[in-house]
């Protein structure tokens, strides 16, 4: 994997299409996903999203990403940018995959670039996977609780 890159994976107990819904019900993040307290916009390819972050310290980032893919079960990708392209750049992708009756791997990875990427390495290398994993595990639960708590 190039340094500019981050990947995490999980298990979840649930189908393509209940990965899907939770991932792109945006009014519901606030209840279940960590970091993000939510998103406006459509997860079509080309729309802009707007997606409000909760920093450390009660502090709120917004962000203007594009989606780059959308389909539906499968994979959900978009492109976001620091105040101006070029500077920090991110490519944000989540990935579901049916691994069997009932479960998904769900991939959640992105690639950096930019010219604050080599600044910020510590940020993307340590916090970015930490919150990543919350987001991992946090997805999984959600969906499950839905499903009314049972697994597969």
């Amino acid at each position: 994997m190039p340094r500019n890159e981050i990947r995490t994976e999980t298990t979840i107990q649930g189908t393509a299409d209940e990965v899907w819904s939770v991932l792109t019900d945006f009014r519901r993040y606030g209840e279940w996903h960590p970091g993000t307290s939510e998103i406006g916009g459509r997860p079509e390819v080309g729309s802009r999203l707007r997606v409000v972050f909760s920093l450390n310290g009660g502090r709120r980032m917004t962000m203007r990403p594009t989606v780059l893919v959308a389909e539906p079960g499968r994979e959900f990708r978009w492109l976001g940018h620091l105040l101006v392209p070029g500077l920090f750049d991110g490519e944000h992708r989540f990935e579901i995959h049916e691994d069997g009756p009932g479960v998904v791997r769900f991939v959640q990875g992105e690639r950096f670039r930019g010219l604050l990427v080599p600044f910020l390495r510590r940020m993307i290398e340590v916090d970015t996977v930490a919150t990543f994993r919350a987001v991992n595990e946090a997805l999984a639960r959600r969906v499950v609780e839905l499903r009314g708590g049972r697994a597969a």
